[in-house]
């Protein structure tokens, strides 16, 4: 374990060698010396080959030869927790390689390299992620270690997939439906407050996203782990927009519009009041008051309101998640479906 321990601090530290032996050429000569001698130990290690003793013995000798002048009776203790430091030294660069192996598969199958929260890899995706419970123990940690491997490899089949928009059973509100029925259908999942999903909203639209495609908006309230919703309020806009939906088509599109792109006399977004200011029922109170600038009177007010509360709402949130969590088994949204591709993050043109 020594030679290999050696060799893995010797390959970290060579990068400040080089620069030394620009200016020290003698350093960088020795350093190449030891370096070949710590490969050739860690070649023999991974063909189940005895190392030789003697590269063992310098290392030893190099870090004990101080202390055996001054300390004799401190060499044998000393030379223990050499191995001891050693095997962790191993142990510690094993699992980091294993990490950083793990960390860029996911990347590229789930498109971020942390796989229980997304958002948390800054390689990945601009994403609002749909994170997963933290571990509350050390062995529940090692368990989710071995699960994410899992998670990852299971991945992976789906970048080869074909993704047909049809095949998603989802429920929706239309964006311009009676103009675009007869072009390609496009999938937008969205969480009201996700600040990711305004932004790609925004984007979609100054490019004509939504004139080239008949998009179906999956409006998602994210949930945490333990059953509280990622984003204050998302909830009860969700329920708004697909209990308006079944009044006039186009309409919840006009609550999604407003809490996207405009903002309130004090200049702040309606999404960052939403999520930040506002409480259930003043968020009710707004809706409500959109719907009747929108012409919707008293009594259709009245009747969305009522659909919100129908079991059916509930049963319609429930489906979405299911196909989102289970059937596609995304990690963070917006993600949209279209052109026979699954497409996760912020959408850009």
């Amino acid at each position: 374990m020594v030679c290999i321990a050696a060799f893995i601090i010797l390959a970290i530290i060579g990068v400040f060698v080089a620069i030394i032996s620009i200016f020290k050429p003698k350093v960088g000569k020795s350093y190449l010396k030891m370096l070949k001698k710590a490969w050739g130990c860690l070649w023999k290690k991974v063909r189940l080959q005895k190392c030789e003793t003697g590269f063992k013995d310098d290392v030893k000798n190099t870090l004990l030869s101080r202390i055996i002048v001054k300390h004799p009776k401190w060499v044998k203790p000393l030379s223990v927790i050499i191995e001891v430091l050693s095997i962790i030294i191993v142990i510690i660069a094993v699992w980091a390689l294993l990490t950083a192996i793990k960390s860029l598969l996911a990347l590229w199958a789930l498109g971020s390299c942390n796989v229980t929260k997304p958002s948390a890899c800054s390689l990945g995706a601009e994403v609002c992620s749909i994170d997963e419970a933290e571990p509350k123990t050390p062995i529940e940690a090692f368990g989710r270690w071995f699960t994410e491997w899992g998670e990852i490899f299971e991945a992976i089949p789906d970048k080869f997939k074909t993704y047909n928009p049809e095949d998603y059973n989802f429920n929706y509100v239309s964006v311009n439906s009676a103009t675009n029925a007869d072009k390609p259908l496009a999938i937008d999942i969205f969480d009201p407050g996700c600040s990711v999903c305004m932004v790609s909203y925004r984007n979609q639209k100054e490019a004509g996203f939504f004139d080239q495609y008949d998009v179906h908006m999956v409006p998602f309230a994210i949930q945490d782990s333990d059953g509280k919703y990622k984003f204050a309020n998302s909830e009860i806009i969700v329920k708004y927009m697909l209990a308006s939906e079944q009044i006039r088509s186009g309409l919840a599109m006009e609550l999604m519009d407003r809490i996207f792109t405009t903002k309130n006399h004090d200049g702040y977004y309606y999404q960052d009041m939403f999520n930040n200011y506002y409480s259930r029922e003043e968020a009710i109170a707004k809706l409500e008051s959109w719907l009747s600038e929108a012409n919707i009177n008293a009594d259709g007010v009245k009747q969305i309101r009522e659909i919100t509360n129908y079991p059916e709402t509930a049963d319609k949130m429930v489906n979405n998640r299911n196909i989102i969590e289970n059937q596609l088994k995304v990690k963070g949204i917006p993600t949209l479906i279209y052109d026979n591709k699954l497409h996760t993050g912020l959408w850009t043109k």
